[in-house]
């Protein structure tokens, strides 16, 4: 299996799209073809970003959600490893060396998650991880 390479121009212009409060764009998938990972889609709608994940694929993502209440909203940013449960046990040893190679670009996020499940692909539940990770958590003020 070869090294593994990275458009770098590529991603880090994603990056930099997703990360822009004025742009549309919340969202950007990074596929390999062959040894190399490159962007595969960018997007707005989280409805859309769930269908670009198979079984058989291993792909990054770089996600921005709005967290926060009515008075203080806030940018947030996830980084998504996927490894569909189709993927041999060969590539999937390699996610975590080809992982280190995209943070290098894609590096200011919140929340790492790693998912193999369509079922994984939650807004709610990436709402939580970001809250969850975010420190103070202001709510109604009543305490479970």
């Amino acid at each position: 299996m070869s090294m593994t390479q990275i458009d770098r121009d590529g991603l880090r212009d994603a990056y930099s799209d997703v990360r822009d409060d004025k742009s549309e764009i919340n969202w950007a998938v990074f596929k390999y073809e062959g040894s190399n990972v490159v962007v595969s889609a960018k997007g707005e709608a989280f409805d859309e970003f769930k269908t670009q994940f198979g079984d058989d694929e291993r792909a990054f993502a770089y996600i921005r959600l709005q967290t926060g209440d009515e008075m203080s909203k806030r940018s947030k940013f996830l980084l998504v490893t996927w490894v569909g449960t189709e993927v041999s046990p060969i590539k999937k040893a390699k996610m975590s060396t080809d992982k280190a190679l995209v943070k290098e670009i894609l590096a200011n996020f919140a929340v790492e998650l790693t998912l193999e499940s369509s079922m994984e692909l939650d807004h709610e539940a990436f709402l939580q991880e970001l809250v969850k990770a975010g420190g103070a958590n202001y709510g109604t003020g009543v305490r479970n």
